[in-house]
């Protein structure tokens, strides 16, 4: 099951890497990532047939979390140029741009997906696995991270929508206890989903999901590109020193 739903993602980010390529933005792989594990999910379920309680939750949870940030980034990126991260890889890497973004962009994606998707493949080859107090506590867990993600991208999109709070920082509601409370959403939504996995009785390995994924966001793709840019931003030093850079806490008094 593994090595086909394998097949299906690099199929998948192939035709995403030749979009990309015929018209010279890189970004749209962005798009393709919240889908992309939609897609794992349905295509695990359907080819194994389980269509058990705890196989259709993992699905669905899935689904919102996967369709929710597909819609957020495809709003967001719509008519606008190439995202400056991958506008400064083509410069950097000149007549080798196409075979190092299908390696270093698309397949490298497609690989991390996989990885981090892991433990979907490993619940809906559990066919006997029922809906028990684990299951439950998984699925607790992922509402905490969805809770996070959803309502920190809204906090923070009205917040940009306000024009008088052009190049300041957002330091209230979810920001004021954390400084990236999407991206500790998205962490904790995967700690659950390997939770369900482990109430199914799947292998403890698929750990490597919730890990990878905290690690990528935590010290990788995540919160170090946003530190950096955030930084700039006055007042940026007197929030970091009473808000937690990625768990979130009451805020520090007196700072």
């Amino acid at each position: 099951m593994l090595v086909e739903t394998a097949l299906v993602v690099l199929v998948y980010f192939f035709i995403f890497f030749i979009v990309g390529t015929l018209i010279k933005n890189n970004s749209i792989v962005d798009m393709g990532w919240g889908i992309g594990f939609v897609l794992v999910a349905i295509y695990s379920m359907v080819r194994t047939g389980n269509y058990s309680v705890v196989s259709l939750l993992t699905t669905l949870m899935v689904t919102l979390w996967g369709g929710r940030l597909f819609y957020h980034i495809f709003i967001r990126n719509v008519g606008k140029p190439e995202d400056f991260r991958y506008a400064n890889w083509r410069k950097e890497w000149g007549k080798w741009v196409i075979p190092r973004s299908l390696f270093q962009v698309y397949l490298l994606q497609g690989l991390m997906m996989m990885i981090i998707g892991f433990p979907i493949v490993l619940i809906h080859e559990k066919s006997g696995s029922e809906f028990g107090a684990l299951t439950a506590i998984g699925i607790a867990v992922w509402l905490i991270g969805y809770y996070f993600e959803v309502v920190g991208d809204a906090e923070l999109k009205r917040f940009k929508a306000n024009p008088d709070n052009k190049g300041k920082l957002i330091t209230s509601g979810l920001w004021a206890l954390t400084r990236h409370p999407n991206y500790f959403g998205e962490a904790v939504m995967w700690w659950g989903i390997f939770i369900v996995a482990i109430s199914a009785e799947a292998s403890f390995f698929s750990i490597i999901s919730p890990i990878a994924i905290t690690y990528l966001l935590m010290f990788v793709s995540g919160v170090p590109l946003l530190e950096k840019s955030m930084e700039k931003r006055p007042g940026f030093e007197a929030y970091a020193k009473r808000t937690n850079k990625f768990f979130p806490w009451f805020p520090k008094k007196g700072l």
